[in-house]
C-alpha cells in the first residue's frame, strides 16, 4: 500500500504493507541507518524515535498508525533546541562506549528535555529507565542530561 509520511521534515512516499514497523520504513525503505533494532519488543528503546515530538518505539509503530504525524529521527534532532544540547552534553562527556544504544538514548533524552528544560533525578529515572545501555553508561548520560539542562 502506498503511504505518504514526514520524516526530519521532508516528505517521503512508500509502498508497505500497512503493519510495517516504522523501524522498518526509516532503515529498508529510507535508507536511515541511525535508528537502531535492539530487541523488536519496545523493551530496549534503541529504536526511539519522535512521532509529534513523542518519543515512540518505532519497532512495533506500524507504518498505518502515523497517519498524518511529523516523525524526528536521531538524524534530525540536533535541529531542536533540546537535542543540540543534549548531543553537545553527549560529546562534551563522552557518553558513548559502543554506542549502539545511544541514538534510542538521546531521543529519549531529548523529548524529557523538551518537555522538561529542569528534570530532577526522579524525572530522569522515569523517562530513561526503557533505555537499556548494556555498556552501562548510565552515570555518564545521567551526568549529560544535567548538563544540557543546565546548559
Amino acid at each position: 500500500m502506498p503511504f505518504t509520511i514526514k520524516v526530519n521534515g521532508e516528505t517521503h512516499d512508500v509502498d508497505v504493507d500497512g503493519d510495517t514497523p516504522l523501524l522498518w520504513v526509516l532503515r529498508d525503505v529510507l535508507g536511515m541507518m541511525g535508528t537502531k533494532f535492539g530487541c523488536g519488543m519496545a523493551l530496549c528503546g534503541a529504536c526511539t524515535v519522535h512521532v509529534d515530538g513523542e518519543p515512540v518505539r518505532s519497532c512495533i509503530t506500524t507504518i498505518d498508525s502515523i497517519a498524518e504525524s511529523s516523525i524526528t529521527t536521531i538524524e534530525a534532532i540536533g535541529r531542536t533546541e533540546a537535542g543540540a544540547k543534549i548531543q553537545q552534553a553527549w560529546l562534551d562527556l563522552e557518553v558513548p562506549q559502543c554506542g549502539y544504544c545511544q541514538s534510542g538514548q538521546i531521543m529519549s533524552a531529548a523529548a524529557l528535555l523538551a518537555s522538561n528544560p529542569h528534570p530532577r533525578d526522579a524525572d530522569i529515572n522515569d523517562t530513561m529507565s526503557g533505555n537499556i545501555c548494556r555498556c552501562g553508561t548510565y552515570v555518564r548520560i545521567r551526568d549529560a542530561i544535567k548538563q544540557a539542562a543546565a546548559s
